[in-house]
């Protein structure tokens, strides 16, 4: 059963940093935020609150503090025993339309029990994490899991590492379209399996520069003279770059069993999957370039028919059927400057 499931920011930045942050959650598509709705300006903002103030969307109450009306209202509890958890039932009978639970030691069993004795009464459960691997878990708990996590971060690329962990993070892909294809001669290129099936349509971001990767697809189909390995992707050259879960860069020749790789389908919706395998042969390799709104990229992969990029329609083409003025899927970006695969704003770079 799915549905939707919120993840609400507690920004932990001053004022200043705050009239920063907000405008990157909103871009990295987060619409809930822990915070006192005067923080937020007169500035214009999609953004809802959850607050013990009666200007918040959602309203946290204190104990004895009457309802606004025309609010979503709701609690904040502590749970430490089995008492707690028939607590929280018994006032959220009463009228709550959510609750914030905060488990210390023990996290799992007590929020199993509390959706199961929450789920049928549809009281929307809010957990607190404290890092990107407990809110996947609380997510994840009896498959149905919490309707929110609020967390407690003054990074953004931990905010994009929880999407991506969400699977509802999303990246802009664009046509590109093919303007040169060279024979380059051997080179060493770099085969990452993962330890996850990956599906037709999806693959990992891969190019010779940071702001301009190729959508390089999977090898799950299979042909006459090759199985399918719906585990691999044969991603290009090891200076090649491809996009981490957290948002940097890394060399391909960096990955190895138990890296975490970045896999996106052709619309851009992003996960992460685990590298069981890294091999790296040589072999002979072409080299492609491409252009999409005065970005130029390129990308030098194995010349072999297994290789696939995706293209505009869907379909796949074989580097080796590759012509130019055929378009392709890449996300592409204005040129910024990286450190240790970190992206550096004011930076200048160039790369060719």
């Amino acid at each position: 059963m799915s549905k939707s499931r919120e993840l609400i920011i507690s920004p932990k930045v001053s004022q200043t940093q705050l009239a920063k942050l907000l405008p990157q959650l909103e871009e990295e598509g987060i619409k809930m935020v822990y915070l006192d709705p005067k923080k937020l300006g007169k500035k214009k903002t999609k953004l809802q609150t959850v607050f013990p103030s009666s200007s918040a969307n959602y309203v946290v109450l204190e104990k004895e503090a009457p309802k606004p009306k025309g609010k979503k209202v709701g609690r904040k509890f502590q749970i430490l025993s089995n008492s707690d958890i028939e607590n929280v039932l018994n006032i959220a009978k009463k009228g709550l339309d959510f609750v914030i639970i905060e488990v210390k030691d023990w996290k799992i069993i007590p929020l199993e029990n509390i959706i199961a004795k929450l789920h049928k009464i549809h009281t929307k459960i809010f957990a607190i994490a404290r890092t990107p691997e407990e809110v996947r878990k609380m997510f994840s708990i009896l498959e149905v899991g919490v309707d929110g996590v609020i967390f407690s971060t003054s990074s953004i690329s931990e905010v994009r590492e929880v999407m991506i962990y969400l699977g509802t993070k999303s990246f802009d892909m664009k046509p590109a379209k093919i303007t040169e294809i060279k024979e380059v001669g051997d080179g060493e290129r770099v085969c990452v399996d993962t330890a996850s099936m990956l599906h037709k349509g999806e693959g990992m971001l891969i190019g010779s520069r940071s702001n301009f990767l190729f959508l390089v697809h999977n090898e799950s189909v299979g042909s006459s003279f090759t199985s399918p390995r719906p585990f691999r992707v044969n991603a290009g050259a090891v200076h090649c770059y491809t996009l981490s879960p957290d948002g940097t860069t890394s060399y391909l020749s960096e990955i190895e069993t138990g890296s975490e790789v970045l896999i996106l389908n052709s619309k851009g919706k992003a996960r992460r999957a685990t590298v069981g395998r890294s091999k790296i042969e040589r072999r002979p390799m072409l080299m492609i370039k491409a252009t999409v709104g005065g970005e130029t990229g390129g990308i030098i992969a194995q010349d072999a028919e297994t290789i696939r990029f995706v293209k505009s329609n869907g379909q796949l083409v074989s580097v080796t059927h590759l012509k130019k003025g055929d378009t392709v899927m890449v996300h592409s970006k204005a040129a910024m400057g990286r450190h240790f695969g970190m992206e550096v704003s004011d930076e200048y770079i160039l790369e060719k």
